[in-house]
């Protein structure tokens, strides 16, 4: 199956969550994380209610107004899920997890290619059946960070789920510049990612078109080095603009402006 890989993905992240959070006492399970309003059982309970969702089972119904952050309707679904299981100890929401993800994994060995290819619903529109996988591997993976970082944690996750997430995050990198920057004609950006994943990345902007270059002869309007680790959160809405420009790990060469305008663009998680 040529999309035994997402699987596999999707599968190692689950399994690095309940190795995580289940040896954990009572308490910390209401250990505040990098989303905002929620704690570890409020990711939980995100990832358990999507899941359980993609298997047929209805959204519950929203009591009250909505949180400020909550700003369209992707995040009105997922507070919904938040909400149904705040008031169960934080083990229970941990086990219904583990086992709705076990029958998701199974129902996707079930499918064939021409079910992965299949377009449809997902949260960023109608994509290939594949792609909105690749983005339940991108979320479930920063969640985990999220756990971790709230848990105080950190463990390197060099595995599938991040390759997908970077790979992702570059792919985005011609919209940021294009569409969310609106860098203008001329405009070259090179993005030196160091690290186990590491690149390099150019966009170029010609006829109001941002697209990645193999190679250019001219200089860079702006050079940005920075830790993969630090690309993806900030990406993520992990670390501010602030945070991802003036971290020591990072070297920035050129426009100052333009690097400021990219670092705010560049937060694109849904």
């Amino acid at each position: 199956m040529p999309y035994d890989w997402i699987i596999d993905a999707l599968e190692e992240t689950w399994n690095s969550i309940d190795r995580l959070v289940r040896p954990q006492p009572p308490e910390a399970y209401d250990a505040p994380t990098p989303c905002p309003g929620w704690s570890v059982r409020d990711v939980v309970s995100h990832l358990l209610g999507f899941e359980a969702m993609l298997g047929g089972a209805p959204t519950p119904e929203y009591e009250g107004s909505w949180p400020d952050y909550v700003r369209n309707s992707v995040g009105e679904m997922n507070e919904a899920f938040v909400q149904a299981h705040r008031g169960e100890p934080g083990i229970e929401v941990l086990n219904q997890f583990r086992d709705v993800g076990r029958r998701s994994l199974e129902a996707l060995r079930r499918l064939d290619v021409d079910a992965w290819e299949k377009v449809g619903w997902s949260p960023e529109g109608e994509r290939p059946y594949y792609r909105f996988q690749e983005t339940r591997v991108l979320d479930s993976w920063i969640h985990l960070q999220d756990i971790r970082d709230a848990l105080l944690e950190p463990a390197d996750d060099h595995w599938v789920g991040e390759e997908i997430v970077v790979n992702r995050f570059e792919a985005a990198l011609p919209y940021v510049v294009g569409k969310r920057m609106r860098a203008p004609d001329g405009t070259l950006i090179q993005l030196n990612l160091s690290g186990r994943l590491a690149r390099t990345v150019l966009i170029g902007v010609q006829a109001g078109r941002a697209e990645a270059l193999s190679d250019s002869a001219q200089a860079p309007s702006i050079e940005v080095t920075t830790p993969v680790a630090l690309f993806w959160r900030r990406a993520a809405g992990r670390i501010s603009a602030e945070a991802f420009l003036r971290a020591s790990a990072t070297d920035v060469r050129g426009d100052p402006a333009l690097a400021r305008a990219l670092a705010e663009s560049l937060n694109i998680m849904i």
